[in-house]
């Protein structure tokens, strides 16, 4: 009997804010993955060590965490005023599906670096020090993004005293711009697609809950911590050891994507498990962070804590930060509410791992309310370079 070799694929293993992920460069992934459909995810699964019934990944480079089971492919890009094309795909860890319906705003930071990092960044544009600009172009959600990379001797510069709350070591700052984050009319419906910034969500079997639900960063539904009975000070095990907790906000939110026109039936949320994202928002209150440090009301404007493929996250998906900043931005949201009303440019929230503050630009006009901008800090920081190894018959 013979057995298939195992293929070298060139790859860069990243962090990015919260998250980590596999980055590959779209024209060294083998032909028959250069273009979407079963090759390509059978191939990117294989990576990561997915579907692993044991949830372990311990087969694959993943880290069994939705924070960690990720996979990027970078570009030139073939769009007017960008640098790069990133797509992002959200591997499940034990079902056989990658989930292309969003974007990771973690990772988003990480694609500046890692595309200097593979060359795919005109050497004219980059100084030799200050700030590299880099503008992405986000494929999974047709948005652009902006990173102003650190530069140092001609290189990207990863270390420095910036610290991320949910990142053990502190790093060099990245600044992250969504621009323009709302969706689209024509990609999923306007920034709130229900035409409410504040809606009554019905859940046969679970309750009726007032919600926020918006298309900014990605698709987001906010509800109240206390309608849930929670007080928004809540860690992972508390959620997370909660089989009966984690199946009722599945159902809450598969109603909400419903509700937003994601999914046409509720059958079909099963298979978009990574948008959209449900979070639940409370005033400031202190609590102890997962690392152990106080996070004081004094230094938070409110509090949120948001699931991701079906978890309660560590600290808190890039994305939905965005979500968040540009909820707060508009007034009567829960999210601005939650964080005492009025117009708020910025916000600092409390979530699991410690406290981030977002930024977002809102206007309204004609009565409809648009986000040109929202921003915040992340950084990045290469982990390992060189190839991964995957059995040639695994796709």
């Amino acid at each position: 009997m013979t057995f298939a070799p195992q293929v070298k694929i060139p790859a860069i293993y990243m962090r990015g804010g919260t998250s980590k992920g596999v980055f590959f460069n779209l024209q060294d992934l083998p032909a028959s993955a250069q273009t979407p459909g079963p090759a390509r995810d059978a191939l990117l699964m294989r990576v990561i060590g997915s579907p692993d019934p044991y949830g372990k990944h311990t087969d694959g480079m993943g880290g069994a965490t939705s924070s960690t089971s990720k996979v990027v492919i970078l570009s030139p890009s073939t769009r007017p005023g960008h640098d790069v094309d990133y797509l992002f795909g959200q591997v499940s860890i034990d079902q056989p599906f990658i989930d292309w319906s969003g974007n990771c705003g973690n990772l988003s930071a990480a694609v500046g670096p890692c595309a200097i990092q593979m060359g795919l960044i005109d050497a004219a544009k980059l100084p030799a020090d200050g700030h590299a600009t880099v503008t992405i172009w986000q494929a999974n959600i047709g948005k652009s993004i902006v990173n102003k990379v650190p530069m140092t001797g001609g290189s990207v510069q990863e270390t420095g005293d910036f610290e991320l709350d949910g990142v053990t070591f502190p790093a060099a700052e990245i600044e992250v711009a969504f621009v323009d984050p709302a969706a689209d009319d024509e990609d999923g419906g306007a920034l709130f697609p229900t035409g409410q910034v504040v809606d009554e969500l019905d859940v046969p079997g679970v309750g009726i809950f007032k919600a926020t639900m918006i298309n900014a960063g990605i698709p987001t539904v906010f509800l109240e911590a206390a309608a849930l009975g929670y007080k928004g000070t809540e860690l992972q095990d508390d959620i997370n050891g909660d089989p009966k907790a984690l199946a009722m906000f599945e159902t809450v939110r598969a109603h909400a994507s419903l509700r937003m026109g994601l999914i046409s039936n509720l059958e079909e949320a099963a298979q978009r498990q990574h948008t959209p994202k449900i979070a639940f928002v409370a005033p400031p209150a202190e609590y102890t962070a997962s690392s152990g440090k106080t996070v004081s009301s004094q230094e938070i404007d409110l509090l949120v804590r948001a699931l991701s493929m079906g978890k309660l996250h560590h600290a808190m998906m890039g994305t939905a930060a965005v979500a968040i900043g540009a909820a707060a931005a508009i007034p009567g949201t829960l999210v601005n509410q939650a964080a005492g009303g009025g117009d708020l440019k910025a916000v600092r929230f409390g979530h699991p791992s410690g406290t981030l503050r977002v930024g977002a630009e809102a206007h309204q006009q004609d009565g409809q309310w648009s986000i040109t901008k929202a921003v915040m800090s992340r950084s990045a920081r290469v982990l390992m370079e060189g190839w991964v190894r995957v059995p040639a018959d695994a796709f």
